[in-house]
């Protein structure tokens, strides 16, 4: 067995400027790809080897697709690289003073800073919630929500207990926003496609999917139009949605809202909030709403050999008052000139600042069903944005075998309505779960 004092980084000596990124998300990768190999070495501390397609975690978990056709190792995207180095660690704090950046086993330096940490999930500090729930964030969350649901429907197509089936096919998703429309409308598909041929003796007209948000409408960051359409093809779907509702707690059995009412359920799924993902040893006031402030040219307030792009910058302007919503592209184009302009660094040359170009926002629901908000306060639904949906979707994993696993996938589940991924590997257990642990040991028993 390692122990951390046989583990260092072993990071080579350059002449090179260093760059040192922490983070392995949308910025990060992007970020790399625009530092030329011959000109930087390249320093990427993540505590995830893979990059992700996070846009597509519902499906994983909903069966639809398996873990490794949304993700790649981080060093296979970069294996043409002679100074890139990548470290599977977890970053724990930042001395500027030094200029080191501190990691469970060892420091490194660096002269230039990148902060590409993304977001977490928020429970808004209710510890009971974050205990209990199911996060979707990265594919470990993906696959634990996967094997939950798989193993609540074996459980229920055996179970002698009437209200203890009922709990078992109640599935809550709090949020209603692109992460939870999405999941809701798979399980809704699931649950009229797939489900029924699966447990033939069980009756799915039985299972309820809540879709619950504290605002007035689903899909708060779109259009009210695409909110609408939205609304309406969840309902079609047999979706019950509660808005102006909040979870006050969850203990595992029992949903409590605010306003008294209570659902018994096995699986509640947190896609109600997010915070930023931030790293010990800036100041303060260089965080406002959990985000790092930022200038024009992705620069932490009060630095300017260290940055912040994505989901953890906050760049607020006359036109985004708030910062850039927390979703690929602001991070994607971030990282891109954030690579150019250290470039122009080098060669002496005037920086680029940065400007967001808002190409607008997708949501899928279902199959032909799709909202989508364009440039021009243009919007469409059904089926064309369904085919814009799966057009943008395809044209930014990463891979051609991503790619052709996906669409691969989508075709399939196009004609058949099946999913072939309905595997329980590994079986998730909630503590104190009863039924869940005699699954799990189920399983190991020779």
């Amino acid at each position: 067995m390692l122990h951390l004092e046989q583990l260092s980084l072993n990071i080579p000596e350059t002449t090179k400027p260093r760059v040192v990124i922490i983070g392995g998300g949308f910025g990060a990768v992007n970020l790399t790809k625009y530092l030329p190999d011959d000109q930087f070495q390249v320093v990427m501390l993540s505590k995830q080897h893979y990059y992700g397609f996070w846009p597509l975690l519902y499906q994983v978990a909903t069966a639809g697709l398996e873990p490794e056709s949304i993700a790649e190792p981080i060093r296979k995207l970069f294996d043409d690289r002679n100074d890139f180095h990548f470290r599977f660690v977890r970053v724990t704090s930042i001395n500027p003073a030094t200029k080191t950046v501190t990691t469970l086993i060892g420091d490194v330096s660096y002269d230039y800073l990148v902060i590409a940490t993304g977001t977490k999930s928020n429970y808004f500090g209710n510890e009971q919630i974050k205990h209990n729930s199911f996060g979707l964030k990265n594919l470990t969350d993906a696959v634990n929500l996967r094997s939950q649901l798989l193993q609540s429907f074996e459980q229920a197509n055996i179970s002698k207990d009437p209200e203890l089936r009922q709990s078992l096919l109640n599935i809550v998703i709090a949020g209603a926003g692109p992460t939870g429309v999405e999941l809701a409308g798979s399980l809704a598909e699931m649950r009229q496609h797939v489900l029924p041929r699966d447990y033939p003796g069980l009756d799915f007209r039985l299972m309820n999917i809540y879709l619950v948000d504290g605002l007035d409408r689903v899909l708060p960051p779109m259009s009210p139009e695409s909110s609408k359409n939205t609304h309406q093809y969840l309902e079609k779907l047999g979706v019950n949605i509660k808005l102006n509702k909040l979870v006050s707690s969850y203990d595992g059995e029992t949903v409590t809202f605010k306003d008294g009412e209570q659902i018994k359920t096995q699986t509640l799924v947190w896609a109600a909030g997010v915070a930023g993902a931030t790293v010990e040893g800036l100041p303060a006031e260089t965080i406002e709403r959990g985000r790092y402030l930022v200038n024009q040219f992705n620069q932490v307030l009060g630095f300017e050999d260290i940055f912040a792009i994505g989901d953890i910058a906050l760049m607020k302007n006359e036109k985004w008052p708030k910062g850039h919503p927390q979703v690929a592209q602001p991070a994607l184009q971030q990282g891109r000139l954030l690579g150019k302009n250290l470039v122009r660094r080098m060669r002496g040359q005037t920086w680029e600042p940065f400007d967001y170009f808002d190409k607008g926002s997708l949501a899928i629901v279902g199959r032909a069903r799709a909202v989508a908000d364009l440039p021009g306060n243009k919007s469409l639904k059904g089926f064309i944005a369904w085919i814009a949906w799966l057009f943008v979707h395809i044209y930014y994993l990463i891979g051609f075998r991503s790619k052709l696993i996906v669409m691969t996938n989508w075709l399939y589940r196009l004609f058949t309505y099946q999913r072939g991924t309905r595997i329980i590997i590994q079986p998730y257990v909630q503590p104190g779960d009863k039924v869940g642990e005699e699954f799990a040991r189920q399983q190991t028993v020779d």
